[in-house]
């Protein structure tokens, strides 16, 4: 018998950047959807994480604060820290 385990998460999450920008690899380890740094290449590869709303296969795209990324049914906005 196989168990499916759905996370509830809220519809977006925001996470601070203190830059004035994040590449996109970054940004998905520090928002703890991939837990290294291959594993967030290979998604982002694979065309599984979109950036405001479109596939984004570029690891160094630039994110800066009110980007909106969408990876594995959540969403992570870029927000301005202190």
């Amino acid at each position: 018998m196989k168990v499916r385990i759905r996370r509830i998460r809220p519809a977006e999450v925001s996470i601070p950047i203190t830059t004035e920008y994040i590449k996109l690899e970054s940004f998905l380890k520090l928002a703890d959807a991939a837990p290294s740094g291959g594993m967030a290449k290979t998604f982002i590869q694979d065309g599984a994480v979109t950036v405001n709303g479109e596939v984004c296969t570029m690891r160094g795209k630039k994110l800066r604060p009110g980007d909106v990324v969408g990876f594995d049914g959540a969403a992570y906005r870029v927000g301005q820290g202190q």
